[in-house]
C-alpha cells in the first residue's frame, strides 16, 4: 500500500513554497504523481458590495484572482519542473464562498492532500476552508506542513495521539503508508479514562493491530500536565523527535471549534512538524 496521488491546493504565493516541496519529496518516496491546483481566489462577497457598485468592481477582482493563479501556477511549473517526479499542475479561480467545491472534487480523486497550516501570520481567508473541504467534502487524508519545514519523504519516528475515537482509528488507518515506512512509531495515550474498555492496557490493541501490519510501536501513557492536549502532544513531538503527528480531525462539531477552539485548531496553529489528519 502506497500514496499514488498527491495533491496540493496553492492559493497564496507567499505560504505555497514549503507544500510545494514536501509534495515532491513525497512523491519521490513514494514513487507517486504529484498534482498542484493553483487557484486564484476571489474574496470578495458579491452579495455584500455597497450600494452604487457597478460591473467593474467584480471585474477587478477576477483580474486579481486570474493574476494570482498565473503566479502562483508560474512558480509551482518551476519549482515542480526542475524535480524528477511525475507531475502536472493547473490553474484556475474561484470565489471564496465557492472554493469547497474545487477543492472537494479533486481531493476525492487524491491519495493524500498536502497542504499549508491554515492559521498563523500571512493567512488570508480561504486556507481554513481549503483544509476543511479536503477532510469533509473529499474524505481525504490530509498532511498540513508547517513554514519553513525541511521536507521529508519518509518520516522516521512518528507520533500517533489515540483517544479510542472513530476520527483516530479513520487517521490511522489512512497513514498505514506511513506507519509501516517507519523506524519507531510513538502511540501516545493522555489520561486513558479509569473505566474504559482498555483501561488496563492502554493502547494495547492498536499495538497489535499495528504490528500485524509490521509496524514498530511503543505506547507513551502520558499525564495531561498541560491546560491543552496539543500542548502535551505538541511538547512530547519534539522530546521524543518525531517527524509526524497522525491524529484524528475535529472530533467535535467545526463550528464549535472555531468559536471555542479545539485539539484540532490547536495543533494546527503550534506543531513544529506535519500533522497528518483523518476525519
Amino acid at each position: 500500500m502506497a500514496y499514488k496521488s498527491l495533491l496540493t491546493v496553492l492559493t497564496d504565493l507567499k505560504i505555497a513554497d514549503t507544500p510545494l516541496r514536501q509534495l515532491i519529496a513525497l512523491a519521490e518516496a513514494q514513487d507517486a504523481h504529484a498534482e498542484a491546483l493553483c487557484l486564484g481566489v476571489d474574496r470578495t462577497q458579491t452579495g455584500y458590495y455597497y450600494a452604487g457598485a457597478n460591473a467593474m468592481v467584480l471585474q477587478e477582482t477576477l483580474t486579481r484572482a486570474h493574476t494570482e493563479a498565473a503566479e502562483i501556477l508560474e512558480m509551482a511549473n518551476d519549482v515542480l519542473g526542475r524535480s524528477g517526479t511525475r507531475w502536472a499542475a493547473e490553474d484556475g479561480i474561484a470565489q471564496i464562498s465557492d472554493l469547497g467545491r474545487h477543492v472537494a472534487h479533486r481531493a476525492r480523486f487524491s491519495d493524500l492532500v498536502i497542504l499549508p497550516r491554515p492559521y498563523g501570520p500571512n493567512r488570508g481567508s480561504e486556507v481554513e476552508p481549503v483544509v476543511e473541504a479536503a477532510l469533509f467534502e473529499g474524505h481525504a487524508p490530509v498532511l498540513v506542513v508547517p513554514d519553513e519545514y525541511t521536507p521529508q519523504g519518509r518520516p522516521k519516528t512518528i507520533m500517533v495521539a489515540w483517544n479510542e475515537s472513530v476520527e483516530s482509528m479513520t487517521a490511522i488507518r489512512q497513514a498505514l503508508p506511513f506507519l509501516q515506512a517507519a523506524d519507531l512509531v510513538r502511540i501516545v495515550v493522555i489520561d486513558p479514562p479509569t473505566h474504559g474498555p482498555e483501561r488496563s492496557d492502554p493502547g494495547g490493541l492498536l499495538s497489535q493491530m499495528l504490528a500485524r501490519h509490521d509496524v514498530r510501536c511503543e505506547i507513551d501513557v502520558l499525564s495531561k500536565t498541560l491546560t491543552r492536549v496539543s500542548d502535551v502532544l505538541n511538547r512530547h513531538a519534539v522530546d521524543t523527535d518525531s517527524d509526524m503527528i497522525v491524529m484524528g480531525a475535529y472530533g467535535h462539531s467545526r463550528f464549535r471549534e472555531a468559536i471555542l477552539g479545539g485539539a484540532t485548531r490547536n495543533m494546527l496553529e503550534k506543531a513544529a512538524v506535519p500533522v497528518f489528519m483523518a476525519h
